[in-house]
């Protein structure tokens, strides 16, 4: 069974920083993308971070580049997005998503991501 468990959401003032975190299990990262994904209310989901498995490269959406961080670690089959100088408008469900396949010509976040975690919510007070 393929599950996707974020943690690490909450509270916190605008300048602030969370680490969130994503343990996947019944699939590996092997051959496949990973990311973090987020929807604010009244808006549409959205990509954040984005790896590609196939040669390592990541995707940033334009507003949070150079404040959050993707990693990940293989290992433990878990996926971390460190957000820093949070802002209130990414105030959002931060989801973790994993098993993307590949579309030609479309940044890793865009891909078809085939397995979910629940979500975690980030809220950043001004």
């Amino acid at each position: 069974e393929v599950q996707l468990v974020e943690s690490g959401g909450g509270l916190v003032q605008a300048g602030g920083s969370l680490r969130l975190s994503c343990a996947a299990s019944g699939f590996t990262f092997d051959n496949y993308a990973i990311g973090w994904f987020r929807q604010a209310p009244g808006k549409e989901r959205e990509g954040v971070s984005c790896i590609s498995s196939s040669d390592g490269s990541t995707y940033y959406e334009d507003s949070v580049k150079g404040r959050f961080t993707i990693s990940s670690d293989n290992a433990k089959n878990t996926i971390y997005l460190q957000m820093n100088s949070l802002k209130p408008e990414d105030t959002a469900v931060y989801y973790c998503a994993g098993g993307g396949t590949v579309i030609a010509g479309q940044p890793s976040c865009a891909w078809n991501f085939h397995f979910w975690g629940q979500g975690t919510q980030v809220t950043v007070s001004s």
